[in-house]
């Protein structure tokens, strides 16, 4: 059988090394898979494994040159573990996959995790070699590392093989994830981020506590997965396509959105993988030592993290190099495969990997402010759901001039009340809360307000300055300011933990938490303060690609898009009047998450639509998917608009399949009762309000029309007129309106 296509131009900048032990790796974990019955033991009348396959798979092989480092019985340990995971992998191939037996494949995989226990001793008894592994390296592995190190490894192992449901479900289904979907749900199935926590014992070098969850420590493990699972689709699409008849590959996915053959696909794959390291690195140097500065991380903490750092570059190095070794994948046919293999030229590989993508990593830092890029011809948009709006929206558009000129944030120097009336951020309330009471609609439009009059203060007062130190003290004020003792609506002077809020930035915060507050349990507080810090902390992100002049990766651009657009804070208003109803392990299913992540993706993207020509010819701004997906692509506005439109659309459809085949699953896996169902179903058509609100504020605001753009100065003498659209709303990024104060 020939390939389906020729091996892409791997992006491969650290040589491969191999570990010295792995003769002895070899041999002990052979024994150690014969005895757990994972060899020439067929389960349920299937064969899994023989010993051909296991010994042309090689693991041991792919353990020495992911962990060069490793002692022996470190490397022996890893070896059983990867050994585990890969027959885990055929093992539910055999039994569910190709039978596509759902209920046995849930009653197997809801076993797996007695055999992990954070705490305790495991009081299961194992039932098959799958069962018997994990027990065995479970026991062996957590008595020498710490609790939090166990439960982190415990997540990533739990997510691993629950979300081999999602898969199932998609082959079963006929179904095939969209290109944002399957990074997500790749990176928990594939398995890397469960690698990378193995790079932590390998290494001897476990994440200090206080930064692992980070984003700074979140995005080296989401970049090291990403490669890594893309690596293993372009090597596998053959095998899991082809052969198998597998649905969940990346290159498949990207064949079928973007209607293109698969040599495209798979380079278009592997520029992806290339952006991803390219983000890795560029953590590395640029986040991760402020980060260890400001946590006071000792100089052991400093040294284990360095390791840390280096295992998961070796990773990918080596990796690779088994990745064109291995038996289980294609690796015969394009300039991967036909370049010199070895340790020996490893390290020319590696020179040549930097030569090849160096003008992509140019051109992500090439960006020219203030292009004249003319008004977009906007598409169809997909909108299933149908328009509401509040009976209250009038008194609301009166009430939210009253608080702008009482909080002050309508004394001309980021907004005028001129501007504040045109953007109209109660027309937005409206649509996504139309059945809120007059004091809900009032609170709601002010937080919209807040939420664009912050994103716009931010790159005006520090983005121009490049003054990154003072936003990030301003950030952490903002946060002060939110007080978790908030008992009651809070008026000038100090809040309850003493902070005094000076402008009008910090006063129009203190106005809506304390409204917001003073009805809320005290968990309901933590939450919603967290959507706030989560919106606010994002802006610092995007400050520090302005001051690098880097456009950002697009996976990395799309995930932290949802903060920057204060997703989850507009989405917590929703939650707030239910949220204790329903159980946390419920909003933290992977449906909920789902549509919760699909509707902030379709919202997100809609305001870049709409904001291009605003936002790169007025504003300088680069922070915008249109113009991310034409860097990327090295494509035009044009082709880079439909590409964005069609992820909206298959974001929506997604949410539109979850809700109408996952929901209801969700409230059977659950048990949850009549009156819990209700309100998930409900939570499910204020997520509809959500898009379809914040679509009809696009098409009603003045905000990003051509004639709108020019009127971009605050003028307080001047009476309010509904005339102009100036700064982008909870929506858009970076440096709004750098440029306002001297504007014409």
């Amino acid at each position: 059988m020939g390939q389906p296509y020729e091996l892409p131009d791997f992006y491969v900048p650290h040589p491969a090394r191999i570990n010295p032990h792995l003769d002895g790796a070899r041999a002990h974990s052979k024994s150690w898979a014969y005895d757990f019955d994972m060899i020439d033991v067929p389960q349920q009348g299937r064969r899994i494994w023989d010993e051909h396959d296991f010994d042309s798979h090689d693991y041991a092989l792919l353990c020495a040159y992911t962990h060069p480092d490793a002692t022996g019985p470190a490397l022996d340990l890893v070896t059983d573990w990867y050994v585990w995971v890969f027959y885990f992998d055929d093992h539910f191939l055999e039994l569910y996959k190709r039978t596509r037996d759902i209920p046995s494949a849930k009653a197997y995989l809801d076993r797996l995790p007695a055999f992990m226990p954070v705490h305790g001793d495991i009081i299961e008894a194992p039932s098959n070699p799958v069962e018997r592994g994990l027990a065995d390296l479970w026991t062996r592995t957590v008595p020498s590392m710490s609790p939090d190190w166990r439960e982190r490894f415990r997540r990533t192992t739990e997510a691993l093989l629950a979300e081999s449901l999602w898969e199932l479900s998609n082959i079963t289904s006929g179904r095939i994830a969209n290109p944002i979907e399957y990074v997500e749900m790749r990176r928990k199935v594939g398995g890397a981020p469960w690698s990378a926590n193995l790079v932590e014992y390998a290494s001897d070098a476990e994440v200090p506590a206080q930064i692992a969850a980070t984003r700074p420590m979140r995005v080296l493990s989401d970049t090291f997965s990403d490669a890594v699972h893309l690596r293993n689709d372009l090597f596998s699409y053959q095998r899991e396509v082809e052969v198998e008849g597998e649905l969940n590959n990346g290159v498949l996915v990207v064949e079928r959105f973007l209607g293109c053959g698969v040599q495209q696909a798979a380079e278009l794959v592997n520029d992806i993988l290339t952006s991803r390291l390219h983000q890795f690195e560029n953590t590395a140097l640029t986040e991760i030592p402020p980060l260890v500065d400001e946590h006071q991380v000792d100089a052991a903490g400093r040294l284990g993290l360095l390791n840390y750092v280096k295992g998961l570059q070796d990773w990918q190095s080596g990796g690779h190099e088994w990745h064109l070794r291995s038996s289980r994948y294609m690796n015969n046919g394009g300039k991967a495969a036909h370049s010199p293999h070895g340790l020996g030229t490893a390290a020319l590989r590696a020179f040549s990997s930097l030569a090849t993508t160096a003008p992509s990593r140019a051109r992500s830092h090439t960006f020219t402010p203030h292009q004249p890029v003319g008004p977009t011809d906007l598409p169809d948009i997909y909108m299933p759901f149908r328009g509401k709006q509040s009976p209250h929206l009038s008194a609301a558009r009166f009430a939210i001039l009253e608080w702008g000129e009482r909080t002050g944030i309508t004394d001309g120097t980021i907004w005028d009340a001129r501007m504040l009336e045109a953007f109209d951020l109660p027309l937005c309330a409206s649509g996504i809360f139309p059945d809120a009471s007059p004091e809900q609609l009032d609170l709601a439009s002010a937080w919209l307000a807040w939420g664009t009059y912050a994103d716009d203060y931010y790159p005006v007062v520090f983005g121009r300055r490049r003054d990154l130190a003072g936003a990030k003290a301003m950030t952490e004020k903002l946060s002060a300011l939110m007080s978790l003792d908030c008992q009651e609506p809070m008026h000038a002077g100090p809040t309850p933990g003493g902070v005094v809020p000076v402008g009008a930035l910090e006063m129009g915060l203190v106005d809506v938490w304390g409204r917001t507050a003073a009805g809320m349990s005290a968990e309901q507080r933590r939450a919603f303060k967290g959507a706030v810090d989560s919106m606010t902390e994002s802006w610092l992100w995007e400050l520090t690609n302005q001051a690098q002049n880097r456009i950002p990766d697009p996976v990395d651009y799309i995930e932290m898009r949802r903060r920057t657009f204060g997703s989850e804070l507009t989405m917590s208003l929703c939650r707030i009047g239910h949220g204790e109803q329903i159980p946390a392990d419920v909003y933290r299913s992977r449906p909920i998450q789902a549509i919760e992540n699909a509707a902030s993706d379709y919202a997100c993207l809609l305001n870049d639509l709409f904001s291009y020509h605003k936002e790169i010819q007025y504003d300088g701004d680069f922070h915008n998917g249109v113009l991310v997906v034409q860097n990327f692509l090295a494509c035009d506005k044009d082709r880079a608009v439909a590409v964005v439109n069609d992820l909206m659309t298959a974001r929506m459809r997604q949410f539109e399949h979850v809700v109408a085949v996952d929901l209801p699953a969700l409230v059977t896996d659950f048990g949850l009762d009549d009156d819990v169902r209700r309100i998930v179903l409900r939570y499910a058509e204020e997520l509809q309000n959500w898009m379809s609100g914040i679509l009809g504020w696009h098409r009603g605001c003045h905000r990003y029309g051509t004639a709108d753009l020019p009127h971009r100065r605050p003028s307080p003498a001047r009476p309010p007129a509904r005339l102009l659209s100036t700064p982008t709303g909870l929506g858009t990024s970076a440096a709004r309106i750098s440029r306002k104060a001297g504007a014409a």
